[in-house]
């Protein structure tokens, strides 16, 4: 299995915009355009998150694991230069009081390896924080692996949009999880955040 070096979880910026479109033509039978992505930038109901890697090297001397010297590296340095690497992404829409992920997804030679779940936990975080009841989406009917991963974080199935994908006709089952707010589903959440966070470190860095 590939190890990740150092990989810290932040906002979508405009530059991050072709990496992005790489994962999504690896991903996606139809793609958005970059335009689309930066109208959504711009969104003030939106929220895109970026997990990255960061693959640069610090000068000679340097502490090589992190500190003082990436956190200002990535202050004053552009994104390609500081050598950052996309792997995966998630946007979702902040309505009244439901947080909806509009989109996911992760490279592919790096899933299966628990970043997809780490941008899910973030999501939901995220969805908290900004005073949500429940977090919503849509996900093809074919895709039983993502479903298993909603449904273990509390999502149900409550219903299905027929033909919802233009590239096949294919139906998209709607998921939602229960309210975030009730001790059950925090409970349920902060037992798996833990355990994410202990079987993969290097995402939590």
């Amino acid at each position: 299995m590939r190890t990740l070096l150092r990989t810290h979880l932040r906002p979508m910026h405009a530059e991050d915009i072709p990496q992005v479109m790489d994962i999504e033509r690896e991903s996606f039978p139809t793609m958005w355009p970059q335009t689309a992505y930066k109208r959504e930038l711009q969104n003030r109901a939106a929220r895109y998150l970026v997990l990255v890697e960061d693959g640069g090297e610090p000068p000679d001397g340097a502490d090589a694991g992190g500190g003082f010297w990436n956190a200002l590296r990535r202050i004053v340095t552009p994104a390609e230069e500081r050598g950052e690497h996309v792997l995966g992404f998630l946007g979702i829409w902040l309505m009244v009081g439901e947080a909806h992920i509009v989109t996911v997804a992760v490279r592919e030679r790096v899933r299966r390896m628990g970043i997809g779940e780490r941008l899910l936990i973030a999501c939901i975080e995220l969805a908290v924080d900004s005073d949500q009841e429940v977090v919503t989406l849509e996900v093809r009917k074919s895709n039983t692996a993502a479903q298993d991963l909603y449904i273990k974080y509390g999502f149900d199935r409550v219903g299905l949009r027929v033909r919802y994908y233009t590239d096949n006709q294919e139906d998209a089952v709607i998921m939602t999880t229960p309210d975030l707010t009730t001790p059950s589903y925090r409970r349920l959440f902060e037992g798996l955040r833990a355990r994410h966070r202990d079987r993969y470190p290097d995402l939590w860095t």
